[in-house]
């Protein structure tokens, strides 16, 4: 799902960039969670003249969830604009607790049954990791942006940002297993015309996951599996 962007973006060019990995080490990529991965790293634009990016109407913004199901989080990334709500409906055969404990938005959503549904407003900018409470294998990434102008890699690390206005943008990369090699490179000052913009190779190292372990929402170890009923 993307962010809805004004209409003037349609005047917009394309910016794009390639996302590369390099390996720390083979004792932290066995500490990863997933393997790590070229995909779903995010690059976003935000504009440096106040103004220059109109908030889309509330009657065109997509209806943004993320789903639990077969003790999943479907997607494992979203990306949605800052002010959004995001829904979490449980369609498992039985209860999950929604949690985030980190400094993008914190929040507990409590116990909550199948076929119910429970909301949180993600008001400030940044990287929010979603756990389920009685669940430690499920995990999730919500972040929230302040500007239409991002682009998720695909699986061979291609990244395309689409219709971005002429003007002056900082770049901002994320990757949840990986951080910029060379650290100017996520916040360098990108200038747009009105020709495409190719950024060239973005090269990532990688980092232990932040979804690899975690404790619960009360900064406790999880029970056993086998002492869970579902």
């Amino acid at each position: 799902m993307g962010i809805a962007a004004p209409q003037l973006c349609a005047q917009g060019v394309e910016v794009s960039a390639k996302v590369l990995l390099r390996a720390s080490s083979p004792s932290n990529d066995r500490k990863n969670h997933n393997s790590p991965s070229v995909e779903n790293v995010v690059l976003w634009l935000s504009p440096l003249k106040p103004g220059t990016t109109v908030p889309p109407s509330l009657a065109r913004q997509p209806l943004y969830r993320l789903v639990q199901k077969d003790k999943m989080f479907a997607p494992h990334l979203l990306v949605v604009p800052t002010g959004t709500s995001v829904q979490f409906p449980n369609e498992d055969p039985f209860f999950h607790n929604v949690f985030s404990l980190f400094n993008g938005k914190r929040f507990d959503l409590g116990l909550y049954e199948s076929g119910t549904t429970r909301s949180v407003r993600f008001d400030r900018e940044g990287v929010s990791y979603i756990f389920c409470n009685i669940h430690p294998e499920m995990g999730a990434v919500i972040l929230a942006i302040s500007t239409p102008y991002y682009g998720v890699s695909a699986k061979n690390g291609v990244v395309s940002i689409h219709n971005v206005p002429p003007g002056g943008y900082r770049l901002s990369v994320w990757s949840e297993n990986g951080e910029p090699v060379d650290q100017t490179a996520g916040e360098q000052v990108i200038q747009v015309s009105s020709e495409p913009v190719s950024l060239g190779n973005i090269t990532l190292q990688t980092t232990a996951d932040a979804l690899a372990r975690h404790e619960n929402k009360f900064g406790q170890d999880y029970k056993p599996s086998h002492d869970l009923h579902y």
